[in-house]
């Protein structure tokens, strides 16, 4: 077979002989086949079992290949050759598994899975000659002898400790732990594997926040770190840890954490690209790493302002750059939460899509940095702010959270490009408010019903839609069933809304105002079933919409039910069914027992506008008969 479509006799017993290389150069060539190719998840990450052609290993590939999965060109059967790795021993059984770091393809997919001529002969002896003459991999006496050159002349860490032993000692701690631990990538980590050190850049960090629950009070707060390959993981610390980590990680800088532990990430509140999210004790290692400039800084992925609408209400957050056109003065807000009082100011910004949004800064941001962009807003500062949560507050606004990062005049080309174009055309063009676009306008307008208009089918058809991020459509549909038996409301506090529980010595316990109250309200939380000419769908609906749609409270309609009977109960749900409404919708996936499921939720509703309705079809008459 051609050595350029063959595999490296032997590679399997060197991956295990060797579990965990201390330098990527000193791997020698290892080329294996992918058999058994299999999707982990939600598609980012693939297994495989690693084969030589003799023995296979359990292998797991770096989630930057993905797309070389997804697009073909590394398929089952492929050839890839493996560039760092790490071997561990899994759990319960320890069985060795094969962490990839970095590889690259190597040959597209075989015709058949490479086998030796003797799998009974003992796998070849691999022998590491000095690096002047090589590495010598020894075959079968058939074939022919291989000599592979290592890529560069580069000591080990072992090497490196032996010759700088006598002033190790008075090194500094981050310099010893970069000298004798390996440094593994941040891709290479999973919740199995046991000693490891990763060298991370801290590009966001959290408040430290406060916490009361059942089992006592507490303190958390978390971090986003990048290695030099651009990975991304959030880290958590809780009370002791968190009071020992906070003021040690600083923004910007560049740290060696070990002794930490990981988990499958939570997909609800992940707010990074990582399957897994990191935690971090009293007892583990965070050590900064001086004069480090490799690891990139803070990582932005801009939304442009005139796309903000398909993020309304959901739970990503995301990132905006803008040029700031006005700021507010700092107000005082009181929390319901708590009962606190904290700062708040606005401002509002555009950017090239000839749009504006109003941004609220909370807390620091509100009275450092907001007072800086109102020293200098006759300036037009240009701001990239990370982390907004994005509402339908006036059609569309943006808010800060607490990890949210706020960057005056950054040092990117799209700030640079976005203040190119105000100076040479924004300054004088006229932008407006990108809600002035969405959501049902305050005056009793129906725009929002109107835009995004589609069938049913246009939903139902698609299972996977909604799997990134919530899309959002409108539709005109006939509301044909409402279940009489489900769980149509929860009880809630009156004060924050949120879902109570019955005290042990009587009332309701709310955990959000920490409280025991006598009384407890009830809220709508219900699925109907809507129909139109293409089919149907259950959507969920909350209470101020299931409000309108039933016309009455769920306290009134509980009354109905508990004093008048199952008949007059079963009665008002009949009445508010084959009534045609508007609904502005969102489409989501979420998990269910272990199960994708699309679910689609009701944002807006209102009756249907016969005039504007018939509007809207003769415009739509018009662009069919136009083209």
């Amino acid at each position: 077979m051609d050595a350029a479509t063959s595999v490296t006799p032997g590679a399997v017993s060197h991956i295990l002989a060797n579990p965990s290389p201390g330098d990527a150069a000193e791997i020698p060539e290892l080329v294996v086949q992918v058999v058994d190719l299999k999707s982990i998840g939600t598609g980012s990450r693939f297994s495989f079992m690693a084969s030589d052609g003799k023995d296979k290993i359990r292998a797991m590939l770096p989630t930057q290949l993905a797309p070389e999965v997804h697009s073909g060109n590394l398929q089952n059967l492929g050839l890839i050759r493996i560039l760092d790795y790490t071997c561990n021993a899994l759990p319960p059984k320890n069985d060795k598994a094969l962490i990839i770091s970095k590889c690259e393809v190597a040959s597209q997919a075989l015709d058949a899975e490479i086998i030796s001529e003797d799998k009974k002969q003992e796998g070849p002896a691999i022998v590491l000659k000095p690096k002047d003459e090589g590495v010598v991999l020894s075959k079968p006496a058939n074939a022919p002898l291989v000599v592979l050159k290592p890529k560069q002349e580069v000591k080990s860490a072992s090497q490196i400790v032996n010759e700088q032993r006598g002033n190790a000692c008075s090194a500094a701690p981050a310099a010893r732990l970069a000298m004798t631990r390996r440094v593994h990538p941040l891709i290479s980590l999973n919740p199995y594997q046991g000693n490891w050190v990763i060298k991370v850049r801290v590009t966001n960090k959290g408040n430290l926040r406060t916490y009361k629950n059942a089992r006592g009070e507490g303190c958390v707060f978390n971090v986003e770190l990048t290695d030099e390959d651009g990975t991304q993981i959030q880290a958590t610390m809780f009370n002791e840890a968190a009071k020992k980590f906070y003021p040690m990680f600083e923004l910007g800088k560049v740290y060696f954490v070990s002794k930490g532990s990981l988990r499958i990430a939570n997909k609800q509140f992940k707010t990074v690209q990582n399957d897994y999210e990191m935690t971090l004790n009293e007892n583990a290692v965070v050590e900064e790493a001086e004069g480090e400039t490799i690891i990139p800084q803070v990582q932005f992925n801009f939304v442009k302002i005139d796309q903000l609408g398909s993020y309304v209400n959901g739970r990503e957050l995301i990132d905006i750059v803008g040029v700031v056109q006005s700021v507010s003065p700092t107000l005082s807000v009181r929390r319901k939460r708590d009962d606190e009082t904290i700062p708040k100011r606005d401002i509002v910004v555009a950017d090239d899509s000839g749009k504006t949004v109003s941004v609220s800064l909370w807390n620091d941001l509100a009275t450092t940095t907001g007072q800086e962009l109102m020293d200098m807003v006759d300036s037009s500062p240009i701001v990239a702010i990370k982390s907004l949560r994005v509402s339908d507050f006036q059609g569309v606004s943006l808010s800060t959270v607490g990890k949210s990062t706020l960057l005056v005049n950054p040092d990117l080309p799209e700030a640079q490009n976005l203040k190119s174009w105000y100076d040479s055309e924004g300054k004088g063009t006229s932008m407006a408010p990108i809600g002035a676009d969405m959501g049902v306008a305050r005056a009793g307008g129906l725009r929002s019903m109107y835009s995004d208009r589609v069938f049913l089918s246009h939903i139902t058809s698609d299972p996977n839609m909604g799997q990134e991020k919530p899309v959002f459509f409108s539709l005109n549909a006939i509301i044909s069933h409402i279940k009489p038996d489900q769980n149509m409301w929860y009880r809630a506090c009156k004060t924050c809304n949120k879902k109570v529980t019955e005290a042990v010595e009587g009332g309701y316990w709310c955990e959000g105002c920490n409280k025991n109250d006598a009384e407890c309200s009830l809220r709508y939380i219900m699925v109907i079933k809507v129909s139109d000419p293409t089919g149907e769908a259950w959507v969920s609906v909350f209470n101020e919409h299931a409000e309108r749609i039933i016309g009455c409270s769920a306290d009134e309609l509980d009354r109905i039910r508990r004093e008048e009977g199952d008949d007059s109960y079963i009665l008002k749900l009949k009445e508010a069914t084959w009534v045609p409404h508007l609904f502005r919708v969102s489409v989501a996936q979420h998990e269910y027992m272990n199960e994708r499921r699309q679910r689609t939720t009701v944002r807006t509703e209102a009756p249907v506008d016969y005039a504007a309705e018939s509007k809207y079809l003769l415009e739509e008459i018009a662009k069919l008969t136009a083209c």
